[in-house]
């Protein structure tokens, strides 16, 4: 798909995800590491307070920009996950925004993140501006 999607579709498909039972918070971050849209489920109590999420954020879309320094050779990343003791969080670039998925530490990570780039859209990957 050619284009961008607009702040609200993308605010529906964070809604969509965050349906999900096992996900405890889904948003997009922008390239400061600031929170655009989305946020937890409304039955979640965040494990991290505000500045530590803020330094998350902020360590994330630092991470995200290095890694586009392989894309010439390696390709573009699909997602990033990383499994912890408490929690599972995916990374899916768009552009150079993040969706930003943290979810129970139980999930099979390959199939939930399958899932969820469909929630995104098929193309979601394919976008490089927002």
């Amino acid at each position: 798909m050619a284009g961008e999607f607009s702040l609200d579709d993308i605010k529906k498909r964070i809604g969509d995800i965050l349906l999900e039972p096992e996900i405890r918070f889904c948003g997009l971050i922008d390239p400061k590491g600031e929170l655009v849209a989305g946020g937890f489920d409304s039955s979640i109590v965040p494990m991290l307070n505000d500045k530590q999420r803020r330094q998350l954020y902020q360590e994330l879309a630092h991470r995200v920009a290095n890694r586009q320094g392989f894309d010439a050779d390696l390709g573009r990343v699909k997602y990033s996950a990383s499994r912890r003791e408490n929690a599972v969080m995916l990374s899916f670039p768009f552009g150079k925004h993040i969706v930003l998925v943290m979810a129970n530490p139980g999930i099979n990570i390959d199939r939930f993140a399958w899932d969820v780039l469909n929630k995104l859209g098929r193309s979601w990957s394919d976008f490089d501006s927002l």
